[in-house]
């Protein structure tokens, strides 16, 4: 059997190197490459071939949202695991907008991490425990209470903000591109 290639991009050293050691756990897994932050992650996409990336959303240059849409845009076979601190559900729903398969918390345990990446070669999507108690009740009350939707009330400024961001546009990108301070978008 063909072993699942990934490629881990996050900018702390030490994070990658973690991910690396639990990730050799699983025969069926190898890193073929390494990244900093999302351009080396795109320079290594085009290096190798890979069947995931995991990467943080928190990285300079281009950061983790941005990233994966430009990877979906270019690789749209790859699988997209997204490894992070932030437990603000407003990031899942940027990540998974922006095409990743999976959210996964930094502080999950090592067998979450493996279940994780091999719930997604399967096919399936995946997110953390922690944050998915959260995300089922918001959106069970989101279609229990359709009438109530705060989609439906939206200024035209507001649509605009909202279409930026489910096209995994940053704060920063959308205040460019709408003449506001990242803070506002925020």
């Amino acid at each position: 059997m063909q072993p699942y290639r990934i490629i881990i991009a996050d900018d702390h050293s030490l994070i990658r190197q973690g991910l690396k050691s639990i990730i050799r756990q699983d025969p069926s897994l190898q890193i073929v490459a390494e990244a900093g932050d999302g351009l080396e992650l795109l320079e290594e996409l085009g290096r190798r071939h890979a069947d995931m990336v995991i990467l943080d959303i928190t990285m300079p240059q281009l950061n983790g949202i941005e990233a994966v849409a430009e990877v979906r845009k270019r690789h749209p076979e790859i699988d997209i695991l997204i490894l992070t601190m932030h437990t603000n559900s407003q990031y899942f729903y940027q990540a998974i907008a922006a095409g990743a398969h999976g959210y996964l918390m930094k502080d999950d345990s090592d067998a979450e991490l493996l279940m994780a990446v091999n719930t997604i070669r399967e096919g399936r999507s995946y997110i953390s425990p922690q944050l998915s108690s959260g995300v089922t009740d918001e959106m069970m009350t989101a279609f229990r209470d359709q009438g109530k939707i705060p989609f439906v009330v939206l200024s035209k400024r507001e649509k605009q903000v909202l279409k930026l961001v489910v096209q995994g546009c940053s704060s920063k990108k959308i205040g460019t591109a709408l003449d506001l301070s990242p803070r506002t978008i925020d």
